[in-house]
């Protein structure tokens, strides 16, 4: 059975399917809503039901509380109408890309550190992706199981992706594409997808938190602004446990030197002796407070991309040191949980 959802305030309609989740409907409508993860994880698509029942769906716990839910709250990603509703959510004063299906080519591998392989898949020729800087693809498996990962490189490079994979011990996904994966591999993609991506409309200064692999579409919209010669002043800070985890820091030191209006702060939470680290350390959203505490992020955007933990905490805590709700983006990685196996191959 089909139902009609009303998104308020903007009064937009769209109708959701059968087995559609409310996101699903909205992006099929054209209507763009915050989202991230899509699986339950991060939050972003976090909304309130103003009438109207769903089905929560299956999501985590931490993303929406029994207290959240009791307040009408719900995760568009995952919760499915159950009668006609009228939601209240944000949306986004940007024209949505619709994501479609295409084929991609594993053009090569270029493992950078001990768990990161950098991936990149060629386009057919009569092919083009538009996305926005920092959007993310999902590779649909044979299984029916879908793995995402964000665009590491800028939209006007549009028929060679590049992705920044960590090996995930017991993936099934990462393992694969580490150990056995051949070049010439052909996959099947989704994209693009994501509300995480750089707002041009803006003059403010930006602050870029990444924690590991989330520094792929952080260096997908530096290279865009690079490209398009956006003079925003940029601090990046990109934190890791170790200096290996920091695998491609000789990239952002460089833009650092060659250009004014950007600054690199790595930072490691867990440096070993024989790093002989000099740097920043400890927790990296702290180092951002540590370096702001007197005039406050009130005058900043920020671009938050790692684990759903550090996202959270960095959420919270730069509220309270002055930034604008409406001036935090993220996304938030969240990995699929690994396979135990009795013998059989991931």
């Amino acid at each position: 059975m089909n139902h009609q959802i009303t998104i308020q305030p903007s009064g937009h309609l769209c109708t959701a399917n059968a087995h559609e989740t409310v996101l699903e409907s909205a992006i099929n409508a054209g209507f763009n809503i915050p989202y991230g993860c899509r699986n339950g994880a991060c939050g972003s698509c976090k909304g309130t039901v103003l009438s109207g029942e769903v089905d929560y769906g299956d999501y985590a716990a931490a993303a929406l509380t029994d207290a959240e839910k009791a307040a009408g709250k719900a995760l568009f990603c995952c919760a499915r109408p159950l009668t006609d509703l009228t939601i209240e959510c944000r949306e986004i004063n940007a024209s949505i890309i619709p994501p479609r299906i295409i084929p991609a080519r594993v053009e090569r591998k270029e493992q950078l550190s001990h768990d990161v392989m950098v991936l990149f898949l060629k386009l057919p020729s009569s092919e083009h992706l538009q996305f926005m800087a920092g959007q993310y693809i999902e590779f649909l498996l044979k299984d029916g199981k879908r793995r995402a990962f964000s665009l590491a490189n800028a939209p006007h490079i549009d028929n060679m992706l590049e992705l920044h994979l960590r090996l995930i011990p017991g993936g099934q996904f990462t393992e694969y594409v580490f150990n056995e994966m051949p070049d010439k591999a052909i996959m099947r993609i989704e994209a693009p997808f994501g509300s995480f991506y750089l707002r041009e409309d803006s003059s403010k200064p930006i602050i870029m938190v990444a924690g590991g692999t989330g520094f792929a579409p952080v260096k997908g919209m530096i290279e865009h602004m690079l490209h398009k010669d956006i003079q925003r002043p940029v601090i990046l800070y990109w934190g890791a446990k170790t200096l290996q985890d920091l695998y491609m820091p000789v990239l952002p030191a460089a833009w650092a030197t060659e250009y004014p209006h950007i600054q690199f702060i790595p930072v490691l939470s867990d440096a070993m002796p024989e790093d002989q680290w000099q740097g920043r350390t400890g927790l990296v959203h702290q180092a951002v407070l540590d370096d702001f505490s007197s005039q406050g992020l009130g005058n900043y955007e920020v671009y938050c991309c790692g684990a759903p933990a550090m996202v959270e905490v960095a959420h919270a805590s730069f509220l309270n040191a002055g930034l604008a709700e409406d001036a935090f983006f993220s996304d938030a990685f969240n990995y699929a949980k690994p396979v135990v196996t009795t013998g059989a191959g991931a």
